[in-house]
């Protein structure tokens, strides 16, 4: 009896496998598009170091999935987390925003930032690069700010 819930088990997990989230892979390269954070205001090569190992994965067009996004359903939660964090805020489509949605995403990456909710503790976990210093904090604070201050009035 157990051999057969084990097997049952193993044979639905591996029918899982078959069902795959859609990927959040862009043809743009992060940095380059358009529309990206980056492209329309003066980014320090600092910053955008923090913005590619602490934000883009989630906040842009192009996620550096890790091997265990593969195995379902592993692969729909981190879909999932990567879909509603590009619902939030997404960098590479930046210049898509009002010029109001602008200010407001930054002022919000500023607060989160500084108040440890950005990046997700559950994602620094993993990507022990993506911590965030005191001063990384302050930089990519400070850029926020400045970038905010430089989008033009309608």
């Amino acid at each position: 009896m157990k051999a057969k819930i084990l097997l049952g088990l193993v044979v639905f997990f591996l029918a899982l496998q078959a069902i795959r989230p859609a990927k959040n892979l862009s043809t743009v390269a992060p940095f380059t598009g358009k529309d990206d954070i980056t492209v329309l205001f003066p980014t320090p090569p600092e910053v955008r170091q923090l913005l590619a190992a602490s934000c883009y994965d989630c906040h842009s067009n192009s996620t550096h999935y890790p091997w265990y996004a593969e195995v379902q359903p592993v692969g729909w939660w981190l879909a999932s987390h990567v879909n509603e964090a590009r619902r939030e805020l997404n960098f590479a489509e930046f210049g898509q925003y009002t010029r109001k949605r602008q200010i407001k995403k930054l002022e919000s990456v500023v607060d989160e930032v500084r108040e440890g909710g950005m990046p997700l503790k559950s994602y620094t976990f993993i990507h022990r690069n993506a911590q965030l210093s005191a001063a990384q904090i302050d930089a990519l604070c400070r850029w926020a700010e400045a970038t905010g201050d430089k989008i033009p009035a309608p």
